[in-house]
């Protein structure tokens, strides 16, 4: 039985778009592993920006620096 648990940052995904990832986690397990999708579960969690750091910054000041790092387009 799979169990895979998604973590996303609370932006405002639909409900439509979580529905799109469960499905699609299932059947991508489903088609490579031959997981049976009947005993598959994906959980989703939303995460607060202020909770969530990468590099060593709160995703809000990483994305800012990165976005300075970006050549303009």
């Amino acid at each position: 039985m799979p169990y895979v648990n998604i973590k996303i940052t609370r932006e405002g995904a639909t409900p439509e778009q979580k529905a799109e990832l469960i499905g699609g986690v299932t059947e991508l397990l489903q088609r490579i592993l031959g997981k049976n999708p009947a005993t598959t579960v994906v959980t989703i969690d939303e995460v607060d920006l202020e909770n969530w750091g990468i590099g060593g910054l709160p995703v809000a000041e990483f994305r800012a620096a990165q976005a300075a790092k970006a050549p303009p387009q």
